[in-house]
């Protein structure tokens, strides 16, 4: 499918994008940015996240800002204060892509080991229910706010070897289904996507052998997620889109 959106589609938006630091985070917030948003830049590792504002930055971009942030270690609490500093600064939150998350160990199931289980489902579940409770009463005093949750086809389907991370991505689904029936009747949208194969680090790692140079890239995707956070999909709520669907 073309996704259509207006160069200016995201004019005056505020957007959160999580793991904004590298890989498809780095190419949404630069996205979004394009398209007129002001985009947080929320991620674990500094310097990472100074080399996206500094790119945005010299595009001349709307001046990005900064939310240094480990979701490993990040309590409720952290979240209240992440709402409030955003609040102080920009008087709104229209969208957030929460695009971090971890791949944990691919390991047979009776191997999982307990440590890794409870920090893949930590960074991808419970600190993405944790920051959108958060968030909710900013994003739902947007015109047209938008959240979208990142999924994986192992998300669709259990698979072998997967373990913690395929749970976890079930559980996304889950909640994002759960969330968007909630806002049904508000201006509030609530989806996830699941980008598929593409050339991240976290995919060479899952995949160490593969030819990476067949992978789409972060770019190459971009379409949905500029489809998913902006008016055109004001009619679109609950569903888990392929990034990259079986021809």
């Amino acid at each position: 499918m073309e996704y259509q959106i207006a160069a200016d589609s995201l004019k005056d938006r505020v957007i959160l994008v999580t793991g904004a630091g590298d890989g498809i985070g780095r190419q949404a917030a630069i996205s979004y940015a394009a398209h007129g948003a002001t985009v947080i830049l929320l991620g674990r590792t500094v310097a990472k996240l100074e080399a996206v504002y500094d790119d945005i930055e010299t595009l001349g971009y709307s001046q990005a800002a900064i939310i240094p942030l480990d979701l490993r270690g990040a309590t409720k609490q952290h979240y209240i204060d992440m709402v409030e500093t955003i609040s102080d600064q920009f008087g709104r939150l229209d969208g957030v892509l929460h695009n971090a998350g971890l791949l944990g160990v691919l390991s047979p199931f009776d191997q999982l080991g307990e440590d890794t289980f409870d920090d893949v489902m930590h960074v991808n579940v419970k600190a993405q229910f944790l920051m959108t409770q958060a968030i909710m009463p900013l994003i739902k005093k947007s015109e047209d706010g938008r959240i979208i949750f990142t999924s994986s086809t192992v998300g669709h389907e259990g698979r072998a070897f997967w373990g913690a991370y395929s749970m976890s991505k079930f559980a996304t689904e889950g909640m994002m289904e759960i969330l968007a029936n909630e806002m049904c009747n508000t201006t509030v949208r609530v989806n996830a996507i699941n980008p598929g194969g593409t050339r991240t680090g976290m995919r060479a790692k899952a995949f160490p052998a593969e030819d990476s140079g067949l992978l789409k890239t972060p770019k190459d995707i971009m379409p949905l997620y500029l489809y998913l956070m902006g008016p055109e999909s004001k009619d679109v709520n609950g569903q888990c889109i392929d990034a990259q669907p079986k021809s």
